[in-house]
Protein backbone atom coordinates (compact mmCIF):
# COMPACT_ATOMS: atom_id res chain seq x y z
CA UNK A 1 0.00 0.00 0.00
CA UNK A 2 1.98 3.09 -1.24
CA UNK A 3 -0.27 5.82 0.52
CA UNK A 4 2.55 8.67 -0.07
CA UNK A 5 1.28 11.92 -1.49
CA UNK A 6 2.54 13.14 -4.62
CA UNK A 7 6.05 15.60 -3.96
CA UNK A 8 5.80 19.29 -5.10
CA UNK A 9 7.92 19.42 -9.00
CA UNK A 10 10.61 21.25 -5.81
CA UNK A 11 11.33 18.54 -4.27
CA UNK A 12 11.23 16.13 -7.12
CA UNK A 13 13.52 18.06 -9.04
CA UNK A 14 16.16 19.01 -6.11
CA UNK A 15 16.23 16.07 -3.79
CA UNK A 16 16.88 16.79 0.18
CA UNK A 17 17.58 13.94 2.59
CA UNK A 18 15.03 14.81 4.96
CA UNK A 19 11.33 15.68 4.95
CA UNK A 20 9.43 17.88 7.22
CA UNK A 21 5.81 16.56 7.94
CA UNK A 22 2.91 18.45 8.43
CA UNK A 23 -0.96 17.48 9.23
CA UNK A 24 -4.02 17.47 10.95
CA UNK A 25 -6.93 15.22 11.13
CA UNK A 26 -10.37 16.18 13.31
CA UNK A 27 -11.71 12.71 14.41
CA UNK A 28 -13.50 11.54 17.85
CA UNK A 29 -10.60 9.97 19.24
CA UNK A 30 -12.00 7.73 22.74
CA UNK A 31 -8.59 7.32 24.08
CA UNK A 32 -6.26 10.15 23.54
CA UNK A 33 -4.00 8.61 26.02
CA UNK A 34 -3.65 5.10 24.50
CA UNK A 35 -3.20 7.17 20.91
CA UNK A 36 -0.34 9.29 22.53
CA UNK A 37 2.09 6.40 23.52
CA UNK A 38 1.32 4.65 20.11
CA UNK A 39 2.18 7.91 18.41
CA UNK A 40 5.17 8.59 20.84
CA UNK A 41 6.57 5.07 19.98
CA UNK A 42 6.00 4.97 16.88
CA UNK A 43 8.25 8.13 15.87
CA UNK A 44 11.11 6.66 18.41
CA UNK A 45 10.91 3.66 16.52
CA UNK A 46 11.24 5.82 12.96
CA UNK A 47 13.79 8.31 14.61
CA UNK A 48 11.34 10.97 13.93
CA UNK A 49 11.48 14.50 15.88
CA UNK A 50 8.95 17.43 16.28
CA UNK A 51 5.52 17.99 18.41
CA UNK A 52 2.23 16.06 18.39
CA UNK A 53 -0.51 16.99 19.80
CA UNK A 54 -3.76 14.26 20.97
CA UNK A 55 -6.95 14.99 22.17
CA UNK A 56 -10.54 13.82 22.02
CA UNK A 57 -11.34 15.78 18.76
CA UNK A 58 -8.20 14.25 16.74
CA UNK A 59 -4.49 14.25 15.89
CA UNK A 60 -2.09 17.15 14.81
CA UNK A 61 1.41 16.90 14.30
CA UNK A 62 4.23 18.70 12.78
CA UNK A 63 7.71 15.99 12.23
CA UNK A 64 11.09 15.90 10.71
CA UNK A 65 13.24 12.54 9.88
CA UNK A 66 14.92 10.61 6.39
CA UNK A 67 12.80 9.90 3.43
CA UNK A 68 12.21 6.07 4.27
CA UNK A 69 10.85 7.28 7.64
CA UNK A 70 8.63 9.42 6.92
CA UNK A 71 7.24 7.56 4.06
CA UNK A 72 7.03 4.53 7.32
CA UNK A 73 5.63 7.14 9.21
CA UNK A 74 2.65 8.24 6.77
CA UNK A 75 2.13 4.61 5.93
CA UNK A 76 1.30 3.53 9.13
CA UNK A 77 -0.80 6.51 10.42
CA UNK A 78 -2.69 6.30 6.89
CA UNK A 79 -3.24 2.08 7.94
CA UNK A 80 -5.45 4.13 11.08
CA UNK A 81 -8.98 3.88 10.03
CA UNK A 82 -8.98 6.66 12.36
CA UNK A 83 -7.13 8.32 10.05
CA UNK A 84 -8.24 7.53 6.56
CA UNK A 85 -7.37 9.98 3.90
CA UNK A 86 -5.24 12.16 6.16
CA UNK A 87 -3.76 15.24 4.27
CA UNK A 88 0.39 15.03 4.85
CA UNK A 89 1.88 18.43 3.83
CA UNK A 90 5.60 17.77 2.55
CA UNK A 91 8.53 19.67 2.27
CA UNK A 92 12.37 18.73 1.89
CA UNK A 93 14.85 19.77 4.42
CA UNK A 94 18.80 19.33 4.87
CA UNK A 95 18.19 17.46 7.75
CA UNK A 96 16.23 17.49 11.31
CA UNK A 97 14.40 20.29 11.67
CA UNK A 98 13.33 19.42 15.35
CA UNK A 99 15.59 18.73 18.46
CA UNK A 100 13.19 16.07 19.72
CA UNK A 101 10.15 14.17 19.59
CA UNK A 102 7.34 15.66 21.71
CA UNK A 103 3.77 14.32 21.56
CA UNK A 104 0.89 15.84 24.45
CA UNK A 105 -2.27 14.98 25.35
CA UNK A 106 -4.26 18.22 25.40
CA UNK A 107 -7.89 19.64 25.31
CA UNK A 108 -7.51 20.36 21.56
CA UNK A 109 -5.37 19.93 18.65
CA UNK A 110 -5.09 23.79 17.61
CA UNK A 111 -5.71 26.15 20.71
CA UNK A 112 -8.68 28.17 20.32
CA UNK A 113 -10.22 27.78 22.85
CA UNK A 114 -13.69 26.51 21.14
CA UNK A 115 -13.60 22.37 22.29
CA UNK A 116 -17.39 22.91 21.66
CA UNK A 117 -17.17 23.25 18.13
CA UNK A 118 -16.67 19.98 16.28
CA UNK A 119 -14.74 20.17 12.43
CA UNK A 120 -15.07 16.96 11.65
CA UNK A 121 -19.53 17.65 12.05
CA UNK A 122 -19.41 21.29 10.90
CA UNK A 123 -17.12 23.09 9.06
CA UNK A 124 -16.29 25.51 5.94
CA UNK A 125 -16.30 24.16 2.27
CA UNK A 126 -12.71 23.09 1.60
CA UNK A 127 -10.98 24.21 -1.47
CA UNK A 128 -7.61 22.95 -3.29
CA UNK A 129 -4.93 25.43 -4.08
CA UNK A 130 -6.24 25.78 -7.68
CA UNK A 131 -9.97 26.73 -6.98
CA UNK A 132 -8.71 28.83 -4.13
CA UNK A 133 -6.28 30.68 -6.68
CA UNK A 134 -9.08 31.04 -9.17
CA UNK A 135 -11.75 32.29 -6.54
CA UNK A 136 -9.40 34.74 -5.00
CA UNK A 137 -8.28 36.24 -8.64
CA UNK A 138 -11.39 36.59 -10.67
CA UNK A 139 -14.36 36.54 -8.01
CA UNK A 140 -15.05 40.12 -7.14
CA UNK A 141 -17.73 38.83 -3.93
CA UNK A 142 -14.39 36.98 -2.49
CA UNK A 143 -13.39 38.12 0.66
CA UNK A 144 -9.78 36.56 1.71
CA UNK A 145 -9.23 36.38 5.71
CA UNK A 146 -5.64 35.33 7.39
CA UNK A 147 -6.80 32.89 10.64
CA UNK A 148 -2.96 33.47 11.88
CA UNK A 149 -1.62 35.76 14.49
CA UNK A 150 0.20 39.16 14.08
CA UNK A 151 3.66 37.92 13.79
CA UNK A 152 3.22 35.06 11.20
CA UNK A 153 0.95 37.74 8.79
CA UNK A 154 3.26 40.11 9.20
CA UNK A 155 5.95 37.92 7.56
CA UNK A 156 4.03 36.90 4.66
CA UNK A 157 0.25 37.23 3.44
CA UNK A 158 -1.69 36.89 0.27
CA UNK A 159 -2.07 40.07 -1.48
CA UNK A 160 -5.25 42.18 -0.30
CA UNK A 161 -6.11 39.92 2.57
CA UNK A 162 -7.74 40.95 5.35
CA UNK A 163 -5.77 40.31 8.68
CA UNK A 164 -6.63 40.07 12.49
CA UNK A 165 -4.67 42.06 15.41
CA UNK A 166 -4.38 39.08 17.55
CA UNK A 167 -1.29 37.81 19.49
CA UNK A 168 -2.64 33.79 19.23
CA UNK A 169 -5.63 32.01 17.73
CA UNK A 170 -7.71 32.34 21.32
CA UNK A 171 -8.48 35.73 20.37
CA UNK A 172 -10.33 35.13 17.11
CA UNK A 173 -13.68 35.47 18.79
CA UNK A 174 -12.93 38.65 19.61
CA UNK A 175 -12.30 39.66 16.61
CA UNK A 176 -15.48 38.47 13.88
CA UNK A 177 -17.17 41.92 14.58
CA UNK A 178 -14.87 43.10 11.98
CA UNK A 179 -15.86 41.60 9.44
CA UNK A 180 -19.66 41.47 10.66
CA UNK A 181 -20.53 43.43 7.87
CA UNK A 182 -19.26 40.98 5.10
CA UNK A 183 -21.63 38.32 5.51
CA UNK A 184 -22.89 38.45 2.34
CA UNK A 185 -19.62 37.54 0.99
CA UNK A 186 -17.86 34.53 0.33
CA UNK A 187 -15.61 33.96 3.06
CA UNK A 188 -11.86 32.53 1.91
CA UNK A 189 -10.19 31.95 4.91
CA UNK A 190 -6.50 30.49 5.18
CA UNK A 191 -3.37 29.75 8.18
CA UNK A 192 -0.08 27.94 7.46
CA UNK A 193 -1.58 23.97 7.18
CA UNK A 194 -5.17 24.00 7.16
CA UNK A 195 -5.56 23.43 11.05
CA UNK A 196 -6.86 26.34 12.48
CA UNK A 197 -9.26 27.41 9.41
CA UNK A 198 -11.25 24.00 10.39
CA UNK A 199 -11.95 25.78 13.71
CA UNK A 200 -12.09 29.06 12.55
CA UNK A 201 -14.34 28.28 9.42
CA UNK A 202 -16.66 26.27 11.78
CA UNK A 203 -16.81 29.63 14.55
CA UNK A 204 -17.94 31.69 11.88
CA UNK A 205 -20.65 29.05 10.41
CA UNK A 206 -21.71 29.22 13.96
CA UNK A 207 -21.86 33.15 13.94
CA UNK A 208 -24.29 33.44 10.97
CA UNK A 209 -21.90 33.45 8.27
CA UNK A 210 -23.54 31.49 5.24
CA UNK A 211 -20.65 31.40 2.41
CA UNK A 212 -17.82 29.77 3.74
CA UNK A 213 -14.35 28.39 2.79
CA UNK A 214 -11.01 27.11 3.48
CA UNK A 215 -7.58 26.43 1.79
CA UNK A 216 -7.18 22.83 1.95
CA UNK A 217 -3.35 22.16 3.19
CA UNK A 218 -3.00 25.68 3.78
CA UNK A 219 -0.29 27.80 2.32
CA UNK A 220 2.20 25.13 2.50
CA UNK A 221 0.24 23.31 0.01
CA UNK A 222 -0.37 25.95 -1.91
CA UNK A 223 3.07 27.50 -2.83
CA UNK A 224 3.45 23.52 -3.76
CA UNK A 225 0.89 23.08 -5.70
CA UNK A 226 -0.29 26.24 -7.10
CA UNK A 227 3.15 28.19 -7.09
CA UNK A 228 2.80 30.40 -4.41
CA UNK A 229 1.21 33.42 -6.10
CA UNK A 230 0.26 36.21 -5.22
CA UNK A 231 1.35 35.28 -1.55
CA UNK A 232 4.03 38.36 -0.94
CA UNK A 233 6.83 38.11 1.76
CA UNK A 234 7.38 34.55 3.67
CA UNK A 235 5.66 32.01 5.61
CA UNK A 236 6.45 31.48 8.95
CA UNK A 237 6.48 27.49 10.10
CA UNK A 238 6.74 26.00 13.41
CA UNK A 239 10.00 24.26 13.47
CA UNK A 240 13.56 25.27 13.17
CA UNK A 241 13.64 26.60 9.92
CA UNK A 242 11.24 29.63 11.33
CA UNK A 243 10.31 30.96 7.68
CA UNK A 244 9.81 28.78 4.50
CA UNK A 245 9.56 30.68 0.60
CA UNK A 246 6.24 30.00 -0.82
CA UNK A 247 5.33 32.31 -3.97
CA UNK A 248 7.91 30.78 -7.00
CA UNK A 249 5.64 33.20 -9.57
CA UNK A 250 5.93 36.63 -8.48
CA UNK A 251 7.55 37.29 -4.97
CA UNK A 252 8.03 40.11 -2.80
CA UNK A 253 9.27 40.74 0.52
CA UNK A 254 6.83 42.72 3.10
CA UNK A 255 9.10 43.33 6.13
CA UNK A 256 12.18 45.56 6.90
CA UNK A 257 14.82 45.06 9.13
CA UNK A 258 14.09 46.12 12.91
CA UNK A 259 17.33 48.06 12.88
CA UNK A 260 17.98 49.62 9.58
CA UNK A 261 14.65 49.33 8.01
CA UNK A 262 15.88 47.83 4.76
CA UNK A 263 13.67 45.38 2.77
CA UNK A 264 14.45 41.91 4.51
CA UNK A 265 12.60 38.71 5.88
CA UNK A 266 15.13 37.34 7.79
CA UNK A 267 13.13 36.06 11.06
CA UNK A 268 15.63 36.06 14.20
CA UNK A 269 15.88 36.36 17.83
CA UNK A 270 18.22 38.55 19.62
CA UNK A 271 20.89 36.76 20.66
CA UNK A 272 20.52 38.40 24.24
CA UNK A 273 18.29 35.65 25.78
CA UNK A 274 16.78 38.43 28.30
CA UNK A 275 15.13 40.57 25.20
CA UNK A 276 15.33 37.43 22.86
CA UNK A 277 13.49 39.58 20.29
CA UNK A 278 11.48 37.39 17.76
CA UNK A 279 11.52 40.10 14.51
CA UNK A 280 13.22 40.63 11.32
CA UNK A 281 16.74 41.70 11.37
CA UNK A 282 19.03 41.99 7.93
CA UNK A 283 22.01 39.68 7.81
CA UNK A 284 24.37 43.01 8.05
CA UNK A 285 23.04 44.26 11.15
CA UNK A 286 23.40 41.17 12.67
CA UNK A 287 26.40 40.37 12.11
CA UNK A 288 27.47 44.10 12.67
CA UNK A 289 25.21 43.51 16.28
CA UNK A 290 26.93 39.95 17.08
CA UNK A 291 23.61 38.30 16.69
CA UNK A 292 21.66 41.00 19.13
CA UNK A 293 19.08 43.85 17.99
CA UNK A 294 20.75 46.60 19.81
CA UNK A 295 24.30 48.05 20.80
CA UNK A 296 23.04 46.94 24.58
CA UNK A 297 22.30 43.25 23.37
CA UNK A 298 25.54 42.75 21.67
CA UNK A 299 27.24 43.74 24.84
CA UNK A 300 24.84 42.41 27.17
CA UNK A 301 26.91 39.84 29.41
CA UNK A 302 24.56 36.84 29.13
CA UNK A 303 24.19 36.80 25.02
CA UNK A 304 24.30 33.83 23.63
CA UNK A 305 27.22 33.12 20.75
CA UNK A 306 26.15 34.21 17.41
CA UNK A 307 26.45 31.72 15.04
CA UNK A 308 25.33 33.29 11.88
CA UNK A 309 21.84 32.04 12.18
CA UNK A 310 20.33 34.20 14.43
CA UNK A 311 17.76 31.53 15.27
CA UNK A 312 18.45 29.50 18.92
CA UNK A 313 16.28 26.76 20.28
CA UNK A 314 13.66 27.49 22.94
CA UNK A 315 15.02 26.23 26.60
CA UNK A 316 13.55 22.99 27.36
CA UNK A 317 10.22 22.60 29.54
CA UNK A 318 11.25 19.81 31.10
CA UNK A 319 10.01 17.05 28.55
CA UNK A 320 11.09 13.94 28.75
CA UNK A 321 10.62 11.60 25.47
CA UNK A 322 11.61 8.36 27.84
CA UNK A 323 8.87 8.93 30.37
CA UNK A 324 6.30 8.01 27.80
CA UNK A 325 7.93 4.32 27.44
CA UNK A 326 7.73 4.01 31.25
CA UNK A 327 4.66 4.97 31.48
CA UNK A 328 3.58 2.70 29.10
CA UNK A 329 5.37 0.06 30.79
CA UNK A 330 3.35 0.87 34.23
CA UNK A 331 0.23 0.67 32.11
CA UNK A 332 0.93 -2.56 30.84
CA UNK A 333 2.49 -4.40 33.89
CA UNK A 334 -1.13 -3.14 35.50
CA UNK A 335 -2.82 -4.65 32.30
CA UNK A 336 -1.51 -8.16 33.14
CA UNK A 337 -1.36 -8.05 36.49
CA UNK A 338 -5.50 -6.96 36.21
CA UNK A 339 -5.99 -10.28 33.76
CA UNK A 340 -3.68 -12.80 35.80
Amino acid sequence: MNTTPNLSPSLESEPLPYRVLLYYCFTPIEDPTALRNEQHALCIELNLRGRIIVASEGLNGTVSGTIADCEAYMERVSQDPRFKGIDFKIEGAQGHTFRKINVRVKEEIVHAGLPHLKPYQKTGKHLTPAEFKSLMQNDPNVVVVDMRSNYEHNLGKFKNALTFDMENFRELPEHLAEIEHLKDKKILTYCTGGIKCEKATALLLEAGFQDVYQLHGGIIKYGAEAGGEDFEGKCYVFDGRVAVDVNQVNPTILTECYVCGTKSDNMVNCANPTCNRHTVICQTCLENLDGGCSIECKTHPEKRPYDGSGKYERVSNGYNPEIGFRQQARELRKSKEETH
